[in-house]
């Protein structure tokens, strides 16, 4: 009897012992995770595709001039990548979906996609 009870109090013991640096362990994992979090979230934001639908209403060799209306209308200038890709006819007043990333304070877009009149046709 004098066994178990010795095996009980010393399992009592070691976690009581263990069981406050627990919170400190978990403070310290959290904060590890925070940091990587942090870093990985600042990356994927710098990498990150965006989106924006409107109508054409000016393009050259160089740039792409889009227009949303609606309750906050918005006009945006798109410097195009070299490698843009496109679906469709680009053309004047197209109703259009660009794709681009934010680089160097420039609104780069990547992927330019036309919507066609019967896109918008609900059935």
């Amino acid at each position: 009897m004098t066994k178990g009870r010795n095996l009980i109090a010393a399992a009592v013991a070691l976690a009581l012992a263990f069981g406050s640096f627990a919170p400190l362990a978990g403070v310290a994992t959290d904060a590890w995770a925070k940091g990587s979090a942090a870093s990985s979230t600042a990356a994927k934001k710098k990498y990150a595709l965006h989106q924006f639908t409107g109508t054409v209403v000016a393009m050259d060799k160089t740039t792409l001039t889009v227009e949303k209306s609606g309750k906050t209308p918005q006009t945006r200038v798109f410097t195009r990548f070299a490698e843009m890709k496109t679906t469709g006819t680009l053309e004047k007043d197209a109703r259009v979906t660009v794709y681009y990333r934010d680089e160097d304070g420039r609104s780069v877009a990547r992927k330019v996609v036309v919507k066609d009149e019967n896109d918008d046709a609900k059935p």
